[in-house]
């Protein structure tokens, strides 16, 4: 019924515990794909110890996640898709609140359930998902962007559930992008289809701890391919908020050049974000702080 694709790249020691969380399911009719990205560790060998005929080992070169992704999408024999990281995990719910979404949400094509975050040493961080448009446990998630624009993402890459033949008519996960490709492919996916959305956490991503006082461990994609996409989408597309989110995408960017005293890009990207949304005030703070000694910023 459910088609699970776990992307594995040099994760030998988390993919045991990632395939325990998805075989506990209390919903068992699914098969697992898990798409070996040219690892150069033992963590095919970590797949091929768990004994279940319903696990199928794909192995190719590295191409990255997206790469593997969508050869899971080519290899799955069911309609409905599930995603799961090879170092994240799934409580023994989670499919079964999926499914429960698909029966209750015939109109929908995407399905999602929140998630939390959990470091090293334990510790769970819940996420901040604001301005959900329903009341009760569950619903249909009509203002995405507007949600993904002032909150964690409401759609993480170990949450989501979509038939099969949406995904594929967005091209499946973009190939080439090395930072945000997940978020691209959330974009496309609202801005065509509907989205079903449950409040119960259902999710665990494992985070390595991470002070916010410590400079970005890497730089912001350049070309930015991704913001280049996202104003296609809006050009193409008449969506409430999503130039808000797209807004909210350079802001994030402009944060990291500052963070990293590129001064000169930080004000680019707010400059760029406020074009899109000129009410952000967080932009006008960042401008400002490029203005000011490194030594006086409060990060």
């Amino acid at each position: 019924m459910i088609s699970i694709i776990i992307p594995l790249y040099n994760k030998e020691k988390q993919i045991k515990n990632t395939l325990k969380s998805v075989l506990e399911q209390t919903f068992q009719d699914f098969e697992i794909i898990v798409v070996d990205d040219g690892s150069t560790d033992n963590g095919a060998n970590e797949v091929l110890k768990t004994k279940d005929q319903r696990i199928r080992l794909v192995q190719q070169k590295n191409a990255g996640v997206s790469a593997a992704r969508n050869r899971g999408i080519q290899e799955a024999r069911f309609s409905l898709l599930a995603f799961l990281d090879a170092d994240d995990i799934w409580k023994t719910t989670y499919l079964a609140t999926q499914y429960g979404l698909y029966k209750k949400y015939p109109q929908c094509n995407v399905y999602v359930c929140n998630y939390e975050f959990r470091n090293a040493s334990g510790t769970v961080t819940p996420t901040i998902i604001r301005k959900l448009p329903f009341q009760g446990t569950d619903g249909a998630l009509t203002n995405y962007f507007e949600v993904a624009a002032c909150s964690h993402p409401p759609i993480c890459s170990i949450s989501i559930m979509v038939k099969k033949e949406a995904i594929q008519a967005i091209g499946g996960f973009p190939i080439g992008i090395k930072s945000g490709e997940d978020l691209l492919t959330w974009a496309r996916l609202a801005a065509n289809y509907q989205i079903a959305y449950s409040k119960e956490v259902c999710a665990i991503f494992n985070v390595e701890g991470y002070d916010f006082s410590e400079k970005p461990k890497r730089l912001p994609a350049e070309p930015d391919v991704v913001g280049k996409a996202l104003k296609e989408l809006a050009d193409n597309h008449t969506i409430p908020n999503l130039n808000q989110y797209i807004s909210h995408w350079h802001k994030m960017r402009s944060s990291i050049y500052l963070r990293l005293n590129m001064r000169k890009k930080s004000i680019e990207e707010a400059l760029i974000a406020l074009r899109h949304n000129p009410t952000n005030y967080k932009l006008y703070i960042y401008i400002f702080l490029n203005f000011i000694p490194s030594r006086l910023r409060p990060f």
